[in-house]
């Protein structure tokens, strides 16, 4: 099985940054695409960033600017650097990947989410 944990949410306030880090665990034979998901009280899920496993990157445009999604391959984790944080920007936050897992061929192709965390926007 993969699991995918997230870490680094938290309360900061309107201006301030935060950074989350999501690690993929487990046996792993590729990370292709991951990226970053949240959903607000009342609202359904929207896509934030995703990065490829060559390292392109795509936005929503309501964090082009302010967010930066990057990756270490070596350590399975993606990260979210995210600056200049609105009080709309509140929400649980959800790390999602595509995996290759196993560690022989034929591997499985799957993709995977995490628990979520918190990020909380207020002063």
């Amino acid at each position: 099985q993969v699991q995918l944990v997230e870490s680094g949410g938290g309360l900061v306030q309107p201006g301030g940054s935060l950074r989350l880090s999501c690690v993929a665990s487990g046996i792993i034979f590729r990370v292709n695409d991951m990226g970053w998901y949240r959903q607000a009280p009342g609202k359904q899920r929207e896509f934030v960033a995703d990065i490829s496993n060559g390292g392109s990157t795509n936005y929503a445009d309501s964090v082009k600017g302010r967010f930066t999604v990057s990756r270490d391959n070596a350590k399975n984790t993606v990260y979210l650097e995210m600056n200049s944080l609105k009080p709309e920007d509140t929400a649980a936050y959800y790390c999602t990947a595509e995996v290759l897992r196993g560690s022989t061929s034929p591997y499985l192709r799957s993709r995977y989410w995490g628990q979520g965390t918190q990020v909380t926007v207020s002063s």
